[in-house]
């Protein structure tokens, strides 16, 4: 099976080469007014982009016969096979494909095929020098990808399984059988999440590619925005969609209680979703102002870059992470390489383009959509490039600031928490504003009724950060500083005053629970508005004239629903990461009598009924798990029932943690069972997560809301392209 991979590979390298060159001497002949010809070998160009993305699907293609059937003559798949079984188990089979270094790298080379194939349908219907030329740079980064897995041996994933994994009788050895996909990645939202953000990566090359050939071919109309910005949207969407699946994972196996923790490898999902949420925006002021044209090209160069950025910093080993793949000097020269040519290229052509994308990009007021946008790109910007400093600070210069240190998490809340809440609010302000000079009295005209329906929310608000929130808050620091504290207690409450003043602390809160209801509600009332309008524009019932008021302007719209959902996802964010109430400690128990003392933690007793050891069907795996009835700690009522466990991999002695979650609407009971120490007590570690539901609703229709904009798009982008301005 790996000759037919290794086959396949180097199709695909001809191919993609024939193609970039192709696609080059057609751009050539063109310049050269030989229309004719160019037309010929850029249809060769796009054809040899077809076959190259055939050629990745059987390489692809002989990866996943070979997890699915078991077969381990290639040596990628003997390393990242799992061996569970179920509907899973085949999830987890095909998750193989992208588990490991090697088949990652080639899944991603896939991807960027497939989306070159899908625009070199689209070149092939004009042979558009526009199109041609964002195939030929987007190929050009193929190529690259290509050369990678073909030349380089640490990359390679169809080399053959050897010595020492199989013995004279061409059987495993032992050595071999005890190699596999890593426990951990065995949860449904792991095996989605990584594909979800290699889709969105790949789908950043089209818009980098796009603004190069803008450069190429000098056009600086907006017909390389109504290209490219289907891509970004649907980039952005998957870039979401694999964050939070990353999210939704760390909660539940991780067993640290928490969904984010400035990982370096989260954070550089991060890094390159940031950037391409400015580029959206970027866009829509260059297609409905004409303005920001230069920066719009350099903000694609940048997202691309930090596309390449993220995956350094997952695959050269600078930085330590338990989601980062061993390091690798190839990876490191590939992806070192890219990052500097994609920004380079953009500074270049934009030089030497430098008149041809004069925009008027002077603000008149600052009170003005186009001060808005400003500032919403300055964030995303400034704080992408902070994030980055500070995640590979470990690996710097120790004279340089942060150098040699890993940063924990508290550093990261400190500066992403003022600034998260100064960008919510921007963009609850940005829709009641002009696009060059607001008007005072009609922007309070329009401002009045939402914030008076603000003030509202926030009173509701503050009433549960009064009984709730700041009485948690105040538990832990009161903890830390009582008589005979335990050391944990102590470094909870240090942990808590490090990241500011008691003032400061729960001051952002208070700021952050306004600045969501005034995102709430603005959005809202902007929807509203527009329904209503619509209502009796066509005589419809408000709900009729909402949904067709999606269609008719999905993108604006899509928008608004996504904003809507920053306010729910703040609130989420505010509660679920600074006001956590965390109880650890052993339990005492009773083999002989199968008994267990209660763990009671805020208003939640968790009554011990039993404990289980099942070796799963794979036979290599045992979970060893515990069972608790939660009751109400006031007046004894039932709340549910918890079954936490650890998972053991007898071969290779790796375990996973198994959280059992209760969720309610204002907060989760978080419950990690850890093992028994030496004296046969249960390790606990519980937690009370509020207003986190939040998070995952306000995610949802993040997604929802992008989703509607994409995919409801075609029809505004005609009509930007003609030049008439959305409503």
């Amino acid at each position: 099976m790996s000759t037919f991979g290794l086959i396949g590979l180097i199709v695909a390298f001809a191919g993609v080469a024939v193609s970039a060159v192709c696609l080059l001497v057609g751009q050539i002949l063109r310049k050269s007014g030989k229309a004719s010809a160019a037309d010929t070998a850029s249809w060769g160009g796009c054809v040899a982009s077809l076959l190259t993305a055939a050629a990745l699907t059987v390489c692809c293609g002989v990866l996943v016969y070979c997890f699915m059937s078991g077969d381990t003559s290639i040596e990628y798949v003997l390393m990242e096979r799992s061996d569970a079984d179920g509907v899973l188990g085949v999830l987890y089979r095909l998750s193989g494909l992208w588990a490991g270094r090697e088949g990652s790298l080639l899944f991603w080379a896939w991807l960027i095929s497939v989306f070159n194939a899908t625009l070199s349908v689209r070149a092939m219907k004009k042979l558009d020098a526009l199109d041609c030329m964002a195939l030929f740079v987007s190929n050009l980064v193929l190529l690259a990808f290509v050369a990678v897995c073909l030349f380089s041996e640490s990359n390679m994933p169809f080399i053959a399984t050897a010595a020492p994994y199989i013995d004279e009788n061409g059987n495993l050895t032992a050595m071999a059988s005890a190699l596999g996909l890593n426990p951990l990645l065995e949860h449904w939202a792991q095996a989605i999440h990584p594909p979800t953000l290699f889709i969105g990566y790949a789908g950043l090359t089209i818009p980098f590619a796009y603004a190069i050939a803008a450069l190429i071919v000098n056009d600086s109309s907006a017909k390389w925005v109504a290209r490219a910005s289907r891509y970004a949207m649907f980039s952005w969407l998957f870039l979401g969609i694999g964050i939070g699946l990353g999210a939704i994972w760390a909660y539940v196996v991780l067993g640290w209680g928490g969904y984010w923790a400035w990982d370096p490898v989260e954070n550089a999902s991060l890094l390159s979703w940031m950037v391409a949420l400015a580029l959206v925006h970027s866009f829509t002021v260059y297609r409905q102002r004409g303005a920001f044209k230069r920066w719009s090209i350099m903000c694609a160069c940048l997202t691309f870059a930090f596309v390449i950025v993220g995956t350094f910093i997952t695959r050269s080993g600078i930085v330590q992470s338990v989601h980062a793949f061993e390091g690798d000097p190839v990876s490191l020269m590939l992806f070192g390489g890219l990052i500097a040519v994609a920004v380079l290229v953009g500074i270049v052509g934009l030089a030497i383009r430098w008149k041809s994308f004069k925009s008027d990009d002077a603000i008149e007021s600052m009170a003005s959509k186009a001060a808005a946008y400003y500032f919403n790109n300055v964030i995303m910007i400034v704080f992408t490039f902070v994030l980055c400093y500070l995640t590979v600070a470990s690996a710097l210069p120790t004279w340089l600031p942060f150098g040699g240190q890993a940063l924990s998490a508290g550093t990261y809340d400190a500066i992403a928490r003022p600034l998260g809440i100064v960008y919510c609010l921007i963009i609850a302000v940005c829709p009641l504003l002009a696009w060059t000079k607001t008007d005072r009295a009609e922007f309070l005209r329009m401002a009045k009724v939402p914030a008076i329906c603000a003030a509202v929310l926030f009173t509701v608000l503050m009433a549960y950060f009064v009984t709730t929130l700041y009485p948690a808050y105040d538990a832990i620091i009161q903890a830390g500083a009582a008589e005979g504290a335990s050391q944990s207690a102590i470094a909870a409450a240090d942990d808590l005053l490090a990241q500011g003043p008691v003032w400061y602390y729960n001051g952002l809160a208070v700021v952050g629970f306004a600045v969501a209801s005034l995102l709430f509600f603005n959005t809202l009332f902007m929807i509203a508005r527009a329904a209503s309008k619509r209502a009796k524009a066509t005589g419809k019932n408000p709900v009729a004239a909402f949904f067709g008021m999606l269609g008719a302007n999905s993108s604006k719209y899509g928008g608004y629903i996504a904003h809507f959902a920053m306010a729910v996802i703040l609130v989420g964010l505010i509660g679920s990461s600074m006001y956590v109430t965390e109880k650890t400690g052993y339990i005492a128990y009773d083999e002989e009598s199968d008994t267990a003392e209660s763990f009671v933690i805020d208003d939640y007793e968790l009554r011990y009924t039993g404990n289980s050891v099942e070796t799963m069907a794979n036979g290599d795996d045992v979970v060893y798990q515990v069972e608790f009835d939660v009751y109400d700690a006031v007046d004894g009522a039932y709340i549910g029932h918890v079954d936490p466990s650890v998972q053991l991999a007898a071969s290779t002695q790796q375990t996973k943690l198994n959280a059992s979650v209760i969720g309610f609407p204002t907060e989760d009971l978080f419950v990690v069972y850890r093992g028994v120490n030496e004296a046969g007590d249960l390790s606990m570690d519980v937690r009370v997560n509020p207003l986190v539901s939040f998070a995952w609703v306000g995610f949802g229709l993040l997604m929802l809301g992008t989703a509607i904009a994409l995919f409801g798009r075609r029809r505004d982008q005609r009509d930007e392209v003609s030049g008439k301005e959305g409503e």
